[in-house]
């Protein structure tokens, strides 16, 4: 993904809603047990404070270079003057609800070298005010009608109740504007109406009443019906599910079919705040004008860098820049099939009841309307694999773009196609229909 796409990103306005928190981190060390009982002793050395909870979504949005509308609510008291300060700093226009008898929410971390040794939370959920929601609508309205996306963090602490939700969505709906959750609790019918949700995949299996398992051969399956069961019972159009290592994917409520995607392997050192960085660049992504896959592939990439990182991170536009450029020739580099390894990966597809598509050239180049077809096959099939044919291996610009394109799930490479076939017909099985030249 090229860094002149990558900067469409950062010009537009998304509103974030939801439940804002000051994550305060307490860094000391321990060297010793305590006397009075079989506890560390934690030796103080300083503390740091950022947002945390909706704020973590805000906060990567404009570490990625993107202005950000927030709308939520803090106590009217110091951790709540800290938040409001927080955010101004960072270029943030909020609208901010100071309620006098609700306290700001503060999760502090003792963080005794790399070593997270225990959370203090001080919460209490916030109370149903009858007169506030007028008021709440009236910023609403405004508040959306310049956003080009909203993007709801639902951290089940009182702002995003059925009530509110359902008027944001519904104010969404009229002005057309995308708006994606990121829901918590077992409810999901008070996000009816959304673009798109993004549970995880234990809080996907509460929502549906099933545990699901990424090593079982059936997981796929079993996450369609599932998702296609919630997202028509709520009138949901889309649903990603994030799977940890696993990656994420993607099910669309008019398709019915299941996107994949598989995380870069690489050290973590804390999860924390991962999915706030998830839904920072899916919302970036769609408010630009990608498509959900491509979406999809960008907030990976993001919360990758994130994992790599102590505490609640954000991600740089520079960084997810170059990790789009350097997974994207890593990929091109590792990602090619020998002969033997596409006979076997066709032959699995078909055992998995997959439909296969193989699309072949010499790919000494590759055009727009190459691209677009790439597209149209794709849309046809659940397996896509792209097979550079001749002894020259096609141009580095095109195994690039091959190795990364959403649309293909596979690139191979043989010197003939035909004698291909042919030497792996006992294994693998195609109509004539299946196998396209791209020539």
């Amino acid at each position: 993904m090229s860094a002149t796409r990558l900067e469409k990103l950062r010009k537009i306005s998304p509103l974030v809603i939801g439940d804002i928190m000051l994550d305060r981190f307490i860094y000391g060390k321990v060297e010793r047990i305590s006397p009075e009982a079989p506890v560390p002793i934690f030796k103080y050395d300083h503390e740091k404070e950022m947002l945390g909870g909706a704020g973590n979504v805000v906060a990567n949005i404009t570490s990625l270079g993107c202005k950000c509308d927030f709308l939520g609510v803090i106590g009217n008291d110091a951790e709540g003057r800290k938040i409001s300060s927080l955010l101004k700093n960072i270029g943030v226009h909020s609208h901010l609800l100071r309620l006098n008898d609700y306290p700001t929410i503060v999760k502090a971390r003792l963080i005794a070298g790399n070593n997270h040794i225990v959370r203090v939370d001080h919460e209490k959920n916030l109370p149903i005010i009858a007169n506030v929601l007028d008021r709440f609508e009236s910023i609403l309205m405004k508040a959306i009608k310049g956003a080009d996306v909203v993007l709801l963090s639902d951290y089940n602490k009182g702002i995003l109740t059925v009530e509110t939700t359902q008027m944001i969505i519904s104010i969404c709906r009229k002005l057309n504007k995308p708006v994606i959750a990121d829901p918590k609790g077992l409810d999901y019918s008070k996000y009816r109406g959304a673009t798109l949700i993004k549970p995880n995949l234990k809080e996907f299996g509460e929502a549906t009443g099933r545990k699901y398992s990424p090593k079982s051969e059936t997981f796929h399956e079993e996450v369609t019906e599932g998702a296609v069961r919630l997202m028509e019972t709520h009138d949901i159009d889309n649903l990603i599910v994030t799977l940890s290592e696993y990656g994420m994917l993607h099910i669309s409520r008019r398709e019915k079919k299941i996107n994949h995607i598989f995380t870069e392997a690489r050290e973590v050192y804390d999860v924390s705040g991962a999915g706030d960085t998830t839904l920072a660049t899916l919302g970036m992504a769609i408010g630009a004008g990608m498509a959900i896959k491509d979406a999809m592939v960008l907030a990976n990439k993001a919360s990758g860098i994130v994992v790599g990182k102590l505490g609640t991170a954000t991600v740089s536009f520079e960084e997810l820049c170059n990790a789009c450029s350097d997974i994207g020739r890593a990929r091109a580099e590792s990602s090619m099939l020998s002969d033997d390894d596409l006979a076997a990966l066709i032959a699995k597809a078909g055992k998995q009841h997959k439909s296969v598509k193989i699309v072949y050239s010499d790919f000494t180049s590759l055009s727009a309307d190459q691209i677009e077809k790439l597209n149209d096959i794709k849309s046809g099939c659940d397996c896509l694999i792209a097979v550079i044919c001749g002894k020259n291996g096609g141009s580095e610009l095109a195994r690039a773009v091959l190795c990364n394109h959403i649309a293909v799930d596979s690139v191979g490479s043989t010197d003939d196609i035909n004698e291909f076939l042919r030497k792996h017909a006992a294994d693998i099985s195609l109509h004539e229909e299946d196998v396209i030249s791209l020539n």
